[in-house]
Parts: C-alpha cells; structure tokens; sequence
C-alpha cells in the first residue's frame, strides 16, 4: 500500500509538471498557430486553441480537485484537438491521438491505457471513413473503409507500442517501487530492531559491568581436536566487582588464564574436578581459595559455564564468583563450636568419639595397636573454689597447651569437660606389649608434665594426675566401650592414691558392673523399703546408756546384708545419697518418739552426707521431720564431715546456726582424718567430735595414735566438747579412755547394732 501511495504521488508530481510545460508551450505554440488561423480565417482552429490553452489554465488552476478527474479533463482536451486536427488537417495530426493513451498509462494505468488506445483506434477509423478526411494512400485500392481500417491498424499498432511499452514500464517501476519499499521498511525495522538490540547490549554490559558478583569471560583457544585436557583460555573481559575483590586492574588480568588467582593453599581436587569439567564443556560449581593481588588469601563460589557456536565448538567461558569469606567463617565457626573445646580449642568428645570409630573402623586392615588415655586433673576442686572459675579455666588451658605439645600429629587430644582429658595415640606397634611400653612412657610424660607447677597471675599452683590406660583395638567394642575402660582405669589410679597410671583389666571392668548392678539393686531397695536401721548404743564411763547412733543395714533375700562401706559411696557416686539421708532422717525421729514413748529417751546420732546438708532447703527439711514425728529438736545430733565445714565454710556455717537456734545439736563424724585446719571448731556450734575407730584400732598399744587420742580429748576439754569414742572392742581401750575423761564410749565391747524393737529390749534390760 505504501509502494502505491508512492508511485501516485509520483504520477501526481508528473502530472503537475506536465500541465505546466502543455500550459507554457500551448502559449508558445497556440497563440501563434490561433494568429496564424485567423488571419487564414480558419476559425475553428483559433477556437479549438484558445479552448485547450484556457482549459489547460483551468486544471492548472484547480489543484483541490480529484487526481483522476483533472487527468480526465486533459485526456479529454487532448482527444478534442486531435479530433479537430484530423478533421481541419488530416491524417498528419493522428499524432495528437496517440498521446492519449500513452499518457493514460503514464497518469493512470494500464487499464486506463488500453481503453484510450481502443478510443483513439475507433476514432481514426471512424474519422478515415468521412468523406472531408481526405486519406490518400498509394497503392491501395479506392476503397474508403480499406484505406480507413489501414491506417487505425498502422496507428493501433504505434500506439499500442509506446502506450504498452510505458505501461509495462511503469508496472515494473511499481513493482521495484514496492520491493524498495518493503526493504525500506525492513531495514527500518531492522535498524529498529538493531537499535534496541545495541541499548539492551549496552544495559547488559553496564549491568554486568556493575554487578556486586565478579564476571570473567575468556575466549576458548585453539586446541587439537580430539584431546581430553581442559581447553585453555584467554580473558577478554572481568567487571568492576572482579577488580574491588581481586585487586587486580582489568589490563593486568586480560589474555590470562581464567584460573590464575589459584595458590598453594587452594585445594587440588577441587581445580582437577573444574579441569574434568571444562575439558568435557560442562558447566561447574565449585568453591574455592582465590588469592588477592596483595597475596591475602579469599574464599569464593565460582560457577563456570561454556558457550559453544553453531557448530558445537566451544568458544568461551564465563565465570561468576561471589565472596563466601563471610559464609565460610560462619562454617568453620558452626564446625569448631561442634567439634572443638571452646574454652581449650582441643577436640571434644564428639570429635574424639568420631576419630576412634574411624580407627576402629580401619583395624581389619590394620594391625597396629594404639592406645586411649584418660586423665583426670587430681584436686582440681579445691584450687577452682578457692581461687575462681577465671584461675581454673586458665589452669585447664595451661594443661591442654602441655598435652598437646607432648602429642604427635597424628594422636589426638580431647576434653571432655571439667577436668577431663582424652589422649588417642594412634598406630604404635603391631605388638601388644611395645604398645603398652610405648603408652606407658607417654603417660609418664604426661604425669610429669602435669606434676610441675602452674603460674597463674603472681602465684603457682600445683596439680597432679591420674591417669587411666587401655590397648585397641578389641574384638566387638565400640568408642563409648574404651572410653569407658579408660575411664575405669583412671578411678582405679585415683584409688591408688592418686599421681599415678593404671591399665584397664577385666577385673575392673567386672567390678564396675558390679557397682552398677548394686546401684539399681540400691534405687529399688529404697523404693521397696528394703532398708532398715540398727542402732548402737553410747554409754558414759559408768556404763549409763546417754545415746546411740542410727546406722543403715540392707538385706538380703539369702539372709547376708550389703555392707554400708560397699553401697554408701555407690550411693554418693549415684546420687541416690540424697534421698538415703532424707529417708534416714525420718527414720530417726520416728525412733527417737518411740524411744521417748517406751521411757527411753535418749539423743540419736544420725549421719548427715554433705550432698544432702548442701541442699537448699536442707533445713526446711529437718523441720518439717521433726514436726512430722513429734520429735523435740534435742532428740537428735546430725553427724558432719570434716570436708564438709572447709569446702563451704560460710554457708555450711549459717545452715548449722539456723538449725542450732531450733536445738538440733552437731557432732563431727571421724574426728581427725581430714585434711583442715582445727580453726572450725571455734567458729561452729559444736556439741560433739567422735574419735575414728583406726585411732582406737591401736590405742593403748601404738604411741602414736594414743598421742592422737590425748590431744583430740584434752583440746575437747579445753573448748568444752563432748568425745565419743568409736570402735570400742577391747577392756584394755575402754579403761584408757575412761582414766582420759571420755565422755561417751561406742562399740562391740557394750553392744552391737541392733534394731530399734531389740534397743528398746535392751534398755530395759541394762537398766533393771
């Protein structure tokens, strides 16, 4: 449509230059021929000239007129003067005639055309026909329509040439017109399309250009066809975030390898993993070590992806990374909170458990024996206590620093918490008894290293350990079963004394069970109510009863009975010590109300462990037992520890107060086997200390412990306490004691233990 819009306007442009040249040549040429007529007084000729030449003037004039209508108008003048030439003329101005249709194809058409060129033929055939168009031609006969039908035919076939030829003419330039029109549009769509193409390009490469991950493009280099290596590249490009991170410009990187940032921390596998990739053009994914212009190493995610040509032909590489610094410090925190000591930054349990499951699972391939250590700080309480948490925490560092400088790579440290230490020493012999040799050095070393003083701040502290040992692998045990042997092995060098280092063997483990199997024998004893007391009656120098202490008895189906020195510590060890006391308490104010509601009322003795006097509401307790029985607060004297008074002398010290103002009394328990000073008993509201019975073992015998037993009751003397004496067994014991003002005897030589239905007997008995 828009190639016919042009040819119209360019048939519209023709069309007016042709009225102006037919205006300005009929005035040049008309007027004289109209002078030329007149003045021969052919007025028609005049007529038909000034009537084209005004007509003319008129379609010039008329431009708003429609196209084809003022082209009709012209054709039309044109056919008028050339019907009036043939007929004032003659056959001379057929000429006029065949402008017609030449200028119809011209102006309007090949439709047009043809039908002018069909009007004019008929015209001078018809006009050849009348008797005034004297048509003379030679050699033909005298025949009007002959001589007629030969010159339409001569004119049709001249006409029909040049008004065909123009109109085929003008079809093809309509033709081409259209074509160069549609590729006119074409390009400019193309140029559209171009231009659009160029801005998203340029918004592509700015955006690319500004992006916060770094971009490298490399071109693929020509490489033999058929190999396996990994392609080698050539950057051509890297963004402005490639050059904030790596601190390399963008000249200094260009026609480099897209791995060149790698160095020799960055891992192998990962780059021979790219490589495979790249060299089977494979996008990959890939974290890796980069490092920085000025050498600072950086983590980054790289992502790699080929682009191929037409053909399939690799042709470049683009790489994405972005910065993991961030990511990477969070993983290794997340790694080192899990697996690492945070106060010692050794191995944990769970990374120690790991790496001997890891060995245990090698062993079938491996006959190496290793060895698994546990140590234990010995004393590590008391400096802890008594010098803070920031005194013991810089201790355990200090131990760790000493463990781990005596350790090969391979073996590995652990804490397990507190004041626990693991050592695995992996790989030392195929030999069973060079491993326990090897592993006994270690220990020594260990032992020693631990054993010298510490210097903390000003000040030195000393600490030993104990160490327990054992040999894996062993057929069928997993890492919790020797690290329970260790640990088994270690509680028995504590027992030794401490300082020291012990193997695992079976036997302990054995005896471990057993102490297991009794503390759940022990919870459903309590539970059941298969506990009882006995009780020993005190007696003064004249042989009166003035008390008796509460002692527990568990028996046995068969008739035997667990000794308390066997289940007392399982229950200290167990936690079970706490409901033990609390359930003993009660037991002696309800034997002290049946003692008062028999006639017999005398103080009981009952012991108190320290976890139950450490309790809260220890007191409370007390309280609520006493109400409970009906028992007076006089009734009963609560046993203590030495250790108990010096670990938390000031709490320990307002408890026994708040229990001394309700009439509770105190005796201390084995008077003379701990560890403080005597200092305590100034301070403490005392009623009693009882002598250990290892003193009276050998008194009168042994020098030195009869020493003992004369200052333990002449400083009681002094500061007004009453002495029991424990273990009395033999005339000899008791009468040295007696000539030492011993204020109250206890032990087989009066009475053994027996229940509170027999006491009751007895007293009656011993007093009639």
């Amino acid at each position: 449509m828009a190639a016919s819009n042009d040819l119209a306007h360019w048939r519209g442009q023709i069309f007016t230059r042709l009225l102006q040249v037919v205006l300005l040549l009929g005035i040049v040429t008309a007027i004289p021929s109209a002078l030329l007529a007149a003045r021969e007084a052919i007025w028609s000729i005049v007529a038909i000239d000034l009537l084209a030449i005004a007509w003319i003037a008129a379609l010039w004039h008329w431009r708003a007129a429609s196209y084809q209508w003022r082209v009709g108008q012209f054709l039309a003048i044109a056919f008028i003067v050339g019907v009036g030439l043939l007929l004032k003329i003659g056959p001379i101005s057929q000429i006029y005639m065949m402008v017609i249709p030449v200028l119809a194809a011209l102006l309007l058409g090949m439709q047009p055309a043809l039908w002018g060129l069909a009007l004019t033929s008929l015209t001078i055939f018809a006009l050849g026909l009348h008797p005034d168009v004297a048509l003379q031609l030679r050699g033909v006969p005298d025949s009007p329509v002959l001589r007629a039908l030969i010159i339409a035919l001569n004119y049709l076939f001249i006409a029909a040439v040049l008004t065909l030829s123009c109109a085929f003419l003008l079809r093809h330039l309509e033709h081409a017109l259209a074509s160069l029109q549609a590729s006119a549009l074409s390009l400019e769509h193309s140029g559209v399309a171009l231009s659009a193409l160029n801005a998203e390009l340029r918004l592509t490469a700015t955006a690319v250009a500004r992006l916060n991950d770094m971009v490298m493009i490399a071109e693929v280099a020509e490489h033999p066809p058929g190999t396996h290596a990994a392609p080698a590249t050539r950057i051509i490009f890297v963004n402005d975030a490639f050059e904030r991170s790596s601190g390399y410009a963008r000249a200094d990187v260009l026609g480099r390898s897209l791995l060149f940032q790698q160095g020799p921390d960055t891992d192998a596998g990962e780059l021979a993993r790219i490589a495979a990739a790249m060299a089977g053009a494979q996008a990959v994914r890939a974290e890796l070590l980069n490092y920085h212009r000025t050498g600072t190493a950086y983590w980054v995610e790289a992502e790699l992806v080929p682009f191929t040509d037409d053909t399939g032909r690799q042709t470049h590489w683009v790489a994405v990374e972005r910065e993991i610094g961030e990511r990477k410090k969070s993983e290794a925190d997340i790694h080192r909170l899990a697996f690492y000591d945070v106060l010692t930054g050794l191995p944990n349990r769970r990374l120690l458990m790991d790496r001997i499951a890891h060995l245990l699972a090698a062993a079938p391939r491996d006959p190496s024996i290793s060895a698994l250590m546990f140590i234990d700080l010995d004393h590590f309480k008391h400096i802890n206590d008594a010098r803070g948490h920031a005194t013991g925490d810089a201790l355990l560092r200090m131990a760790a620093e000493r463990l781990a400088q005596l350790m090969r790579k391979a073996d590995t440290v652990a804490r397990l918490g507190g004041d626990e230490f693991v050592v695995l020493l992996t790989h030392l012999t195929d030999d069973a008894d060079s491993a326990a040799r090897t592993a006994a050095q270690v220990a020594e070393k260990i032992r020693s290293a631990i054993a010298r003083d510490f210097d903390i701040g000003a000040q030195s502290y000393h600490c030993s350990a104990s160490i327990g040992v054992t040999l894996l692998p062993k057929a069928g045990q997993q890492a919790h079963d020797l690290l329970r042997e260790a640990d088994i092995a270690m509680y028995r060098a504590k027992a030794e004394g401490r300082n020291g280092i012990a193997f695992f063997e079976a036997a302990m483990q054995a005896g471990v069970e057993r102490r297991l199997t009794l503390e759940r024998a022990l919870a459903r004893a309590l539970d059941d109510g298969e506990l009882c007391m006995h009780v020993q009656p005190q007696v003064d120098r004249h042989g009166r009863v003035t008390g008796a202490e509460l002692l527990m008895r568990w028996p046995q189906a068969d008739g035997t009975q667990v000794s308390p020195h066997v289940f007392i510590p399982i229950a200290e060890e167990s936690g079970l010590i706490v409901r033990l006391g609390h359930w003993a308490l009660h037991e002696a104010c309800r034997a002290a109300t049946r003692l008062a509601q028999a006639g017999q009322p005398i103080a009981l003795s009952v012991n108190v462990s320290p976890a139950q006097f450490r309790q809260p509401d220890f007191a409370a307790r007390v309280q609520a037992a006493l109400a409970q029985h009906g028992t007076p607060a006089t009734a009963l004297i609560l046993e203590l520890t030495e250790g108990l008074l010096i670990d938390q002398r000031d709490a320990s010290l307002a408890r026994m107060r708040e229990l001394a103002a309700m009439g509770i009394r105190f005796s201390i328990d084995d008077f003379g086997t701990g560890y403080s000073s005597l200092a305590y008993l100034t301070s403490m509201p005392l009623y009693e200390l009882k002598i250990d019975k290892r003193f009276i073992d050998d008194t009168p015998r042994d020098a030195r412990d009869t020493a003992i037993v004369q200052a333990i009751l002449a400083m009681a003397r002094h500061l007004g306490l009453r002495v029991v004496a424990e273990g009395v067994e033999t005339v000899e014991q008791a009468n040295f004691l007696i000539a030492h003002d011993c204020d109250g005897l206890q032990g087989y030589l009066y009475a053994h233990p027996m229940p509170l239905d027999a006491l009751i007997a007895w007293l009656a008995q011993h007093q009639a």
